[in-house]
């Protein structure tokens, strides 16, 4: 490897680690969730994972419109610019609050959604209870995310990791006190696994803010409150830039969610098996989504700094690392097929069910890691909508037809859905790539460095 190639490696790794910690510590939540839930009763599994399959549909097209700031804050990083990045931190934090106005009113039609969409009315009213508890933590959890998007954009990223590793500890406690109910509490089950991820929630922004202002993190970037924050015009690059990577991660989750209604047609057991599956899928899509994260601060860092050639380098070597990251994790989901489920659940139907179809999440495992880091480096040069198209393709006119028709018409069944993914994250992968060789950073004279967004949002 060339000495630069190593150089850009080292960075990219002090950036990616703590990154990926905290997505995987982020992540635990939700399997320390799925593995209490799972304990409580394969019922409530089942109920959680339909409302989950709704809730992150919602909770992803939040997400992507707040990492609007991804590429104004990384570029206007790379050009010294810490008042635009303050600004802009400023922005997202009012972004997040106005998002969860109609992100919770269509969480509280959790029940009419999925009664709509075919689910077994036995499970959707304790999915719904699951759903509603959670509605009020909106604005703590899309704040969090514009708070680490500001701190991860200027190489900050240490706090998060401390952060979610501490959330994790409290959301452990409280599902433990409000799932089972020791020592005379009230047993709340599933309801009280949404408590817990709520209070969860509220804890990670509290103390994110609190380590940011103890440790002075702001310093350098950050300018006075004003009602600059709250202008429209303010506002539209961050919606211009986030518009795009929402409908991106809308379709992605939408697509796995969809994948997830089709698993609920199979049956309980069948749809308890594919929430395992997914889970597992999930924790280790968390590592190639860290480096994704450290791709957007390095290709954005370097075109605000005006070196575009860097920037090139800086995404090619983040592409390698996400595919030789998921490359290992197919390996491990091959070789503890048997061994992964029985982590979620003792029911012998289920776990035979996993582990049938692990071998195939491993099979798109390196397709997922290069398409979430593609994705990374397109944020970083602000160039967002190419991946909305090629997702909206990718899933929507290929994977979920394809999985439609393998799973529910042929004798695959939950086989059949699952390889309808692998192929559809793998057309997403390859068209990325095809994009980015031809129109990647070093080709790309139309990104505007921060100084350049700068005078554009002001």
């Amino acid at each position: 490897m060339p000495s630069a190639a190593r150089e850009e490696l080292r960075r990219l790794l002090r950036l990616a680690v703590p990154a990926a910690g905290a997505q995987v510590a982020n992540m635990m939540m939700g399997v320390v969730d799925t593995l209490m839930v799972g304990r409580f009763s394969t019922e409530a599994l089942a109920a959680a994972a339909l409302a989950n399959a709704w809730l992150w549909s919602w909770i992803m097209i939040g997400h992507g419109l707040v990492l609007g700031m991804d590429p104004i804050v990384s570029q206007a990083h790379g050009a010294r610019d810490g008042a635009l990045a303050g600004r802009t931190l400023q922005r997202g934090l009012v972004l997040a609050v106005l998002l969860s106005v109609p992100v919770g009113v269509l969480w509280a039609l959790t029940d009419v959604a999925l009664v709509a969409l075919g689910q077994d009315p036995s499970l959707v009213h304790e999915a719904w209870r699951y759903a509603a508890v959670q509605i009020p933590s909106l604005p703590f959890l899309f704040g969090f995310f514009a708070l680490r998007s500001y701190l991860q954009a200027r190489e900050i990223v240490r706090p998060a990791l401390f952060v979610a590793l501490a959330a994790n500890l409290v959301n452990a406690l409280l599902n433990w006190l409000l799932i089972f109910g020791p020592g005379g509490l009230p047993a709340l089950g599933l309801a009280g696994a949404g408590i817990a991820t709520a209070l969860a929630r509220a804890a990670q922004l509290g103390l994110l803010a609190a380590l940011v202002w103890r440790a002075r993190l702001h310093e350098g970037a950050w300018v006075p409150w004003s009602r600059d924050a709250l202008r429209l015009a303010g506002l539209r690059p961050l919606l211009g830039y986030g518009l795009p990577v929402s409908v991106q991660l809308g379709l992605e989750v939408g697509g796995f969610s969809a994948a997830t209604l089709l698993a609920g047609r199979l049956g309980a057991t069948a749809l308890a098996a594919h929430t395992i599956v997914l889970n597992l899928a999930s924790l280790s899509f968390m590592l190639p989504l860290g480096v994704a994260q450290g791709a957007v601060t390095r290709v954005g860092n370097e075109l605000g700094a005006g070196a575009p050639a860097r920037a090139d380098r800086a995404a090619w070597v983040a592409i390698g690392l996400g595919a030789g990251v998921m490359a290992v994790a197919a390996v491990l989901f091959v070789a503890l097929r048997h061994v992964l489920p029985r982590l979620y659940t003792g029911d012998p139907d289920a776990i035979a069910a996993a582990a049938a179809i692990l071998p195939v999440a491993a099979f798109f495992q390196v397709f997922d890691g290069t398409q979430v880091v593609a994705c990374g480096v397109l944020r970083g040069m602000g160039r967002t909508r190419p991946a909305a198209l090629i997702n909206l393709v990718g899933y929507w006119a290929f994977a979920l037809p394809l999985a439609w028709a393998l799973g529910l018409h042929t004798p695959l069944g939950l086989a059949g859905v699952w390889w309808g993914l692998a192929a559809g994250l793998a057309v997403v992968a390859c068209a990325l790539l095809a994009w980015i060789a031809r129109r990647g950073p070093a080709r790309a004279p139309g990104v505007r460095a921060g100084a350049a967004a700068a005078g554009e949002i002001r």
